[in-house]
């Protein structure tokens, strides 16, 4: 393990610069936008002109990767990645800015899939439940600490963009100077919509519901923030208090849930949230660090649903499933990150820039009433059934091979083709 410890710090530094970059960029699109007078729809849809580029590009790029290698997709779109917060700055225009938000999306997802099968090649197979926590735990940090950069110089002016775009240039020194063998090709992920759904209902619900809430609140969060009069360093505080309660809450919830009956727990993480945002709503414009302090417990809850969910999932299939069905959630999430910033985007231009907590409160109500509806329907699982839960974020479809529920035997061997086994439609 100490020999792999310069090259996984090397890349886990890389990634954390690459999401930091990612973080502030998504802040500083939304307070330049609503500087600009971007109405809500508009400055939704050009964020979920991001998520919908991630979506494509988890599609895309695994074959240019095949096509061109590892690293000649990795060299391509890190400079395409690298000129996109430049190209902002020089013309705000909504239309310009959703095509680039779709390739910035589509340039991420393929660099996080070259990244995320290095860190697979390089993490012994004994450690990378290890090294699984440790990237995630990076990628929060990282996020929230991008959320600070909208402090340095102007917010109206060059300088924001040109922060992010040194922070992707600065993440490509650790990662391209990392001695790496060529790592096995990622494939595509397969959808089936129909087995995961007869799988858990519940499950696939979360998962989008999840990806509603947390696209909306990295596409439209700094805008509420700034929209109802916090000060800048409050729009920071705001963001950043939220992602990193997302942080330090989903272990002690989620390994709570592995004693628990998980639907319990995330009805309850659900109804818990969405009190928290009714309250924020209330406070929004009265009391800018109070919201602040809620942000950091409704963070703390709400970004455990997408982990639970996907728990809850894997204890319903059989071990060799758990890569291709946390697969299917992942782009399932994704997918309803690229609606979230545009419904979020409506509420906010008819009902004032504080209705976000409106639009998250009523996202949580409809899954809690979903949630109670499944678990009238169905026992629940089994302990001795049950996998650990395990914390979980957004990347590509590669690193879920780090994922220690994954057996890599399996994962690996598993035939492309091979049809789904018969789910159970009594399964909550």
């Amino acid at each position: 393990m100490n020999r792999l410890l310069l090259p996984l710090s090397s890349l886990l530094s890389g990634v954390g610069l690459l999401v930091v970059g990612v973080g502030l960029l998504f802040s500083v699109v939304g307070l330049r936008g609503g500087m600009a007078d971007f109405s809500g729809v508009v400055l939704g849809l050009v964020m979920s002109a991001y998520f919908v580029g991630f979506v494509f590009g988890t599609f895309v790029c695994p074959i240019i990767i095949r096509r061109v290698g590892h690293i000649r997709a990795f060299a391509a779109m890190a400079s395409l990645a690298s000129t996109m917060p430049i190209l902002h700055a020089l013309w705000v225009d909504p239309w310009f800015w959703g095509a680039l938000r779709f390739i910035t999306g589509i340039c991420l997802v393929g660099l996080y899939i070259v990244v995320e099968s290095w860190l697979n090649t390089v993490a012994p197979t004994q450690h990378r439940g290890r090294v699984f926590a440790v990237y995630m735990s990076v990628n929060f940090v990282a996020l929230a600490l991008g959320q600070w950069l909208i402090l340095v110089g102007d917010t109206l002016g060059f300088v924001p963009f040109v922060l992010v775009s040194i922070m992707f240039s600065f993440a490509l020194l650790p990662i391209t100077l990392t001695p790496v063998d060529e790592p096995e090709p990622v494939e595509a992920p397969r959808l089936s919509l129909r087995y995961l759904y007869q799988t858990s209902p519940l499950g696939v619900a979360g998962a989008v519901g999840s990806g509603l809430i947390n696209g909306a609140f990295y596409g439209m969060g700094a805008v509420f923030a700034q929209g109802v009069g916090f000060s800048e360093a409050g729009v920071a505080a705001f963001m950043a208090a939220t992602i990193l309660g997302g942080a330090i809450f989903q272990w002690p919830v989620g390994h709570y849930s592995d004693r628990h009956d998980r639907r319990h727990v995330l009805l309850w993480v659900m109804v818990l949230s969405a009190v928290l945002a009714v309250l924020a709503f209330v406070l929004a414009r009265h009391a800018e660090w109070v919201v602040i302090a809620i942000g950091l417990l409704f963070g703390g809850l709400v970004f455990t649903v997408y982990g639970l969910s996907v728990a809850h999932v894997n204890d319903l299939v059989d071990s060799s499933r758990v890569l291709e069905v946390t697969g299917g959630l992942l782009l399932v999430h994704g997918i309803g990150a690229a609606l979230g910033p545009t419904l979020a985007g409506i509420f906010m231009d008819v009902l004032q820039p504080e209705s976000l907590m409106l639009y998250f409160a009523l996202v949580l109500t409809l899954l809690s009433l979903y949630a109670v509806k499944r678990i009238r329907a169905a026992a629940p699982v089994p302990e001795a059934e049950k996998f650990d839960f395990v914390m979980m974020g957004t990347g590509s479809q590669a690193v879920l091979q780090l994922d220690p529920r994954t057996p890599v035997a399996d994962a690996k061997t598993e035939e492309p083709g091979a049809e789904a086994p018969p789910a159970d439609l009594n399964r909550p």
